[in-house]
């Protein structure tokens, strides 16, 4: 696509009465719902949070799992992903989440998480340092 067709753009309608805009938006089906994305580098459409419910199980999953790990309910993550009848990787990439920043997963549990940001993006190796943690999935 060229920037002239990216670009929104207005035509009146013979008699004069009838204005049509066109916006260019990309459609996303998230969580059983639809989520309109702007334009990159455009503002949002609407600055409401918005809660990702598979963000917010994944985080609730990983301490929960800490939890059980480090009270010794479990001797290793094999028998913890036995148990929850999982995958032992997923429960390993799972357990990574526990080391993200605090204000990433203050960002998350309040819905102010970028638009983009997804389950996957989480799921990747990130850097250790809570401020490039930040940049890699926060920042525009």
């Amino acid at each position: 696509m060229t920037s002239a067709s990216q670009a929104s753009r207005a035509s009146l309608s013979k008699d004069g009465r009838t204005v049509t805009v066109h916006i260019p938006v990309t459609f996303r089906q998230r969580a059983g719902r639809k989520q309109i994305l702007t334009p990159a580098g455009k503002a949002p459409w609407s600055p409401s949070a918005r809660i990702d419910p598979a963000l917010i199980k994944a985080l609730v999953r990983a301490h929960r799992w800490r939890q059980m790990l480090e009270g010794g309910e479990y001797n290793s993550s094999a028998e913890l992903a036995k148990a929850e009848k999982v995958n032992d990787s997923y429960v390993s990439r799972i357990l990574r989440l526990t080391l993200l920043a605090p204000d990433i997963i203050e960002a998350i549990l309040t819905g102010r998480q970028s638009n983009t940001l997804q389950l996957d993006d989480l799921l990747k190796p990130l850097p250790a340092l809570w401020k490039r943690q930040y940049s890699a999935l926060l920042e525009p």
